[in-house]
Order: C-alpha cells, then structure tokens, then sequence
C-alpha cells in the first residue's frame, strides 16, 4: 500500500485558480443525475475562474474572477436580481467577506452571529447598511435556528439563499480530544447544518427554488492529523449534501459545497472586537504520547501557527466567487477555492486511485459458473477450512450470487 503524505504549504499562491469538472463530482448520470448543470454545455475554454482579459494602467494583466459560463453566472451585461441571503456564521472571517459582499452587490440579507460570542450592537456596527438585518443564533439548538428563518421571512418576506459559514474545530490528536469536544464539534458542525436544512427546506418546497451554500472544507475530502474529529464532522457534512442533492433536484433546489483551503482575512478589523487568526480553531495542548515536536498529531498546530496570517487565499476573492454561485444556474456540486484547495484534494484522489489499482485483484468475486476446474476452487476455497467439499463451496458461492439457487444446492448437499 502507498503511504498518503501530508501535503505541506510550499509559498503562497494568492490567486485562487478553480478547474472543475462537474461530472468528476457527480457519481450519478443519466436520467437519474441532478440536472444542476446542462450535460452538453461544459466547454474547456471556460473551466477556468481566472480570465486575463483587462490590464492595469501599467501594462499589468488584471485578474478578473468568474465562475465559468457554463454555470450561467452574472455578468456585467447581465446583472442578476437582487437576492435575499441568510449568512449563518457571519461574523467570521469568511461571513464577514461574504455578508459585505453581498450587501455591496445590493443584495439583503440577513446576518446571523453567534449567540454565545456577538451582540447586537457590534453586529450593528459591523453590518450598518439598511439592506442587512443582524439577528444571533446558536446553530446547535434547533429552535434557534427555526427563529433565524421565522424573523428572515417576517423582515424581506422570501428567501433566496442560505450560506452556513458557521464552523468549530479543535486542533490535538484523537486519542486527547475528550467527548464534549467531539461531541461540540458534531453539533455545530453537522447537527447545525441539519437544522438549518431540514427548517428551511419545506419553505423552499413551496417556493419550489432556493439555494444552499454549505461552507465544509478541505478536511472534508482528506484527514488531517490533528484534526481528526473535525474532519469526520466535514466528512459527514460532504456525505449528507451530496445525498440530498439527489433528492432535492426535483424542487428546483440547488446545493453547493464550498471548500476553501487556508483562506486569509483581507477585512479591516475592528479594534474592540478582533478576530484571531484561526478563531474557529481551539489548539490543545498534547499529552505526552503526542508532544514530541515532529509527531504526526502536531501536524495541524504546525501549519496554523507557521502560517499565522499568512494564509495564501484571498477571502475577498473566495466571497466574490460565493457571491457569483448564489446567482448562477448551474451551481456545481463543489466549489474548491484556493491552489492548496485543488492541489491537496487532487493528491487525495490521485492517491486513492493508486491504491485502487494497487488492491483490484482482490476486489473482484469469482463467479460460479467460472468455477470449472480444481485449480480453480482450489484458488477460491478458504484455506482455514479444509474440511469443506467442493459441493459446499460450490453452494456457498452460488448463494452469494443467486439466492434461490443457492439454497437448493445446500439442500442437496446435506
């Protein structure tokens, strides 16, 4: 088997390239694939997000972001209506960029704190536009959340648009992480996007559209050492959407897992009320099996803390892109922001296709009828039981594959 190496940060790399195609993220097709996208309009000269098309006063190329055309996205001679968002986790680094990206675009929207850690008053302040409502809200408890959508609805009287950029994590290794902890981070985490799904899903039923933009991670498609627990919660998350997709399509709704990867803050902060570098992230101190400096369970504490706010990725640029996907068409099944994004997920499944074909020749059951000779059931025989007869084996394999078949040869051999 080929080890997986954890793929370290190499520089900075501060424009996000996205490439994707949305077939490699859809495991269905044909009739029974969501038609989130028209199967006949991808074309490879517009997969890239990055278009080098206006220069700068100094002969500079000027780096324009946009979605591909593929996705129907707004366009400066096709501006898109105004939408109502709800931004669940909007006074976080990436809420933040997203909520005043939106509002800047003339969107409403509804921005939701973290009851436990914002006011008011500072949500006021940091969101002043008359086009924004500030309200809290504690994701892991169900009636808070049924509250957020019932004062969205009361104050624009439609929704839009949902974004959860709500989001905990704790860095340390698996064996130190104590049962609150875990548990925690399943509740805001997972749980927290069930609420905000299940309590707004029926409306958008009715609606009959709506969009969901779940912000889940890189640590959503590969495990990060020392950040085991929080990869499971993203894991899940990755799961439950991509699941869903398949039953919501034909309500017209649309879903969206966004991954940025080591996105920076390009906001200006508040001197009362600073963001940290990595806020949702607790790092906890490791405990003697763990704490010699190079051990594979630091390997997250390493990164965040050699990083600092050196993050490559622009949360400017990740929000405008955010913001284009709320008003597209064809909004793909995931979103990666970033080159560590692409690269780290790229290795991840070039990986697991090594290893598919490292491992193949044990995948496949050898069917009955290809059974013929000795040499052949001597091969498919379990060597701890020795004592079976080829009868035996030959109804064993039979009823794997034919059930009523099977039977009647046990029968006949006892």
């Amino acid at each position: 088997m080929r080890e997986r190496k954890i793929k370290e940060m190499e520089g900075p790399a501060d424009t996000p390239v996205v490439e994707r195609d949305y077939k490699s993220s859809m495991p269905l097709s044909g009739q029974n694939a969501p038609q989130n996208h028209p199967r006949d309009s991808m074309s490879p000269s517009y997969t890239k997000c990055v278009e080098n098309n206006n220069s700068n006063s100094d002969g500079s190329k000027k780096v324009k972001l946009q979605l591909p055309l593929s996705c129907d996205p707004p366009l400066p001679n096709k501006p898109p209506k105004s939408k109502v968002w709800v931004v669940f986790g909007a006074t976080g680094h990436m809420g933040q960029s997203l909520t005043r990206t939106c509002l800047e675009k003339d969107d409403k929207v509804v921005a939701v704190g973290r009851i436990n850690e914002n006011t008011l008053d500072l949500m006021q302040t940091t969101f002043p536009q008359s086009n924004c409502f500030n309200t809290l809200c504690d994701v892991r408890v169900r009636e808070s959340v049924s509250a957020v959508i019932s004062q969205a609805l009361k104050k624009f009287k439609r929704i839009d648009v949902i974004a959860n950029c709500s989001g905990y994590g704790v860095i340390g290794a698996c064996e130190d992480q104590d049962e609150h902890e875990i548990r925690n981070q399943f509740e805001t985490n997972f749980m927290g996007t069930v609420h905000i799904i299940q309590l707004s899903l029926p409306y958008f039923r009715e609606q009959k559209a709506g969009r969901y933009l779940i912000f889940s991670s890189t640590s959503g498609a590969l495990g990060v050492p020392g950040l085991g627990p929080y990869c499971a919660t993203k894991y899940a998350v990755e799961g439950m959407i991509e699941a869903m997709l398949y039953e919501i399509d034909a309500f017209n709704i649309k879903a969206t897992l966004v991954e940025p990867g080591l996105v920076r803050r390009d906001e200006k902060e508040s001197g009362s009320s600073p963001l940290p570098t990595w806020g949702h992230f607790l790092i906890k101190p490791p405990s003697e099996p763990y704490s010699d400096p190079s051990s594979p369970a630091l390997h997250a504490k390493r990164m965040v803390q050699w990083l600092g706010d050196k993050q490559p990725t622009s949360a400017k640029k990740c929000a405008q892109l955010v913001w284009q996907l709320g008003h597209c068409s064809y909004p793909p099944l995931r979103l990666l922001l970033g080159s560590y994004a692409i690269e780290s997920i790229r290795d991840r499944l070039r990986s697991v296709i090594e290893e598919l074909e490292d491992w193949k020749h044990l995948h496949h059951p050898v069917a009955p009828d290809d059974l013929d000779n000795e040499e052949d059931w001597d091969d498919a025989r379990d060597a701890d039981v020795p004592a079976r007869t080829k009868k035996e084996d030959r109804a064993i394999v039979r009823a794997a594959t034919n059930p009523s078949k099977g039977e009647s040869d046990a029968e006949s051999s006892s």
